[in-house]
């Protein structure tokens, strides 16, 4: 791995598990200093801060348990990722949650709860973090969207809706640093292979009554024609390039990873 971030500094949310790790583990690989946030179980969180820490060299990755769907929790994390780091370079707002109903029978602390972690949590960090990056005059903003911040499915208009707002957020934060060398840009994931995704199978699978491979292809990835999923390898590749040599000219930008979703 070439050390392209080597004297960078990285905050990554949601980072304990999935996506949020394999993008936090290919930063400290290629150099940087990470700092992660999430939850999960204690082994679960002891072993992220292990493999990333491997990787940065020291025994564990630095840690925050803000919960993100609090506003001054947010700005918190960003302080002491801002104190324990040195700077914060990098910001990948990545942490989400789901639930699926019809928006009629939604429960409403689950729309505010998804509101709030999916999308105002990214708000007030970048709104946390961008000082330091003005005053450095370098930064990057990477915000995990989703194929569904460019296009809806039944039953999920708290995740579609928080999605869509992540994507015009970053549009809107790219727009006002455009003249510097500050970037913000989304990624909008289809399907991606974690575990939490392939927990989904066996019940698709049994409702259905087919295979697990049928219930993949046939209705999980119903809307991605290479009915394979994406790689997380696929999605922190991509937020590595997007704070890389040859990055500065990517400003504003949704790009898709999603197996042509968002070709139909």
């Amino acid at each position: 791995m070439e050390k392209i971030l080597t004297g960078r500094t990285a905050l990554v949310t949601g980072s304990t598990s999935g996506i949020g790790l394999g993008i936090a583990q290919l930063y400290a690989e290629a150099g940087a200093k990470v700092m992660l946030n999430g939850f999960g179980k204690p082994e679960e969180i002891a072993r992220a801060r292990a493999e990333v820490g491997a990787a940065m060299g020291v025994a564990e990755a630095p840690y925050s348990a803000a919960d993100l769907s609090k506003p001054a929790a947010v700005r918190q994390m960003v302080q002491e990722a801002q104190e324990t780091l040195g700077t914060l370079d990098i910001l990948v707002n990545n942490a989400g949650i789901q639930f699926v109903a019809p928006i009629d029978e939604f429960p409403d602390d689950k729309f505010e709860a998804i509101m709030a972690i999916n999308f105002s949590s990214n708000w007030y960090a970048i709104k946390a973090a961008l000082p330091g990056m003005k005053q450095r005059g370098w930064g990057r903003i990477i915000n995990i969207a989703s194929a569904h911040g460019l296009i809806a499915s039944a039953e999920k208009s708290a995740y579609v809706s928080a999605k869509h707002a992540v994507v015009g957020l970053t549009k809107t934060v790219a727009l006002e640093i455009a003249r510097s060398h500050i970037t913000c840009n989304a990624i909008c994931p289809g399907f991606v292979r974690t575990p939490l995704a392939e927990a989904q199978l066996p019940p698709l699978a049994k409702a259905h009554g087919v295979s697990e491979e049928a219930a993949l292809t046939d209705f999980l990835l119903v809307h991605q024609p290479s009915k394979r999923w994406v790689e997380v390898e696929d999605i922190a590749r991509m937020a590595l390039h997007l704070c890389g040599p040859g990055s500065d000219g990517f400003n504003g930008a949704a790009i898709s990873i999603d197996g042509g979703w968002l070709a139909n």
